[in-house]
């Protein structure tokens, strides 16, 4: 009886696809939704990747043309109209309201430090959100996909026990593939929330070292300035 259960079950396809068509109809929303979820988790990987690495090669790129020497009114008015990078935007901000804090008998508004200082608070704060924006999602994923993934094993081997009930055969053929299509649910979120923790942590350090390169720079830019007004 054993060995007859035995080849039974062996004859039981448990390949992904005869495990996903065979859940019911939550387990099978459950396997979509964890799946769209770590494609769309190394979606965002990739592209704040190439964004990262793209802002990391305009600040260098641009530490290199702001202390080349070059008068910074020539170099503002060069990219004022369309700054390229987040420092160029920093940059821009700040000496835009430099500019505008001068009279028409040359004399400076009071308050100019201060206003400086917050137009580049103001642009920096704006690229730390389109730097990190799309990061909650990975967050969230981390945080929840193992959850998901549970509630995914829990209605499936609910749904196998009923089956159990109503067959009164509790042989291994009929236990064995209502288990797995539970368990693979399981591991799906498992499979979308590792590389979303991984992946956050990663891009947040990145993003947090950009950010504060862009501090840096607004406040060697403001001592500058600052020596101006002295």
């Amino acid at each position: 009886m054993e060995t007859e259960a035995l080849q039974a079950a062996q004859s039981v396809d448990f390949s992904f696809l005869a495990l996903f068509f065979r859940a019911t109809f939550i387990v099978k929303l459950v396997m979509i939704a964890l799946l769209a979820a770590s494609v769309w988790v190394w979606t965002i990987y990739f592209t704040k990747f190439r964004m990262y690495r793209r802002a990391r090669a305009n600040a260098a790129a641009f530490d290199t043309a702001f202390w080349s020497g070059e008068p910074l009114d020539e170099f503002y008015d060069a990219i004022a109209e369309a700054p390229r990078s987040a420092s160029e935007r920093v940059f821009v901000a700040g000496m835009t309201e430099w500019r505008r804090s001068i009279r028409d008998d040359g004399a400076l508004i009071p308050g100019v430090q201060q206003r400086v200082d917050r137009s580049m608070d103001v642009a920096i704060a704006r690229e730390n959100e389109r730097l990190t924006n799309g990061l909650g999602f990975l967050a969230t994923t981390g945080a929840t996909a193992p959850f998901v993934g549970l509630f995914g094993t829990v209605w499936g081997i609910m749904r196998s026990f009923q089956e159990i009930a109503e067959s009164g055969n509790t042989s291994l053929a009929v236990v064995a593939p209502g288990i797995a299509e539970a368990l693979l649910a399981t591991g799906l979120g498992l499979l979308a929330a590792i590389p979303a923790v991984i992946l956050y942590n990663i891009l947040s350090g990145q993003a947090d070292r950009l950010i504060s390169g862009y501090e840096g720079f607004a406040d060697e830019f403001s001592t500058l300035l600052s020596r101006q007004l002295d």
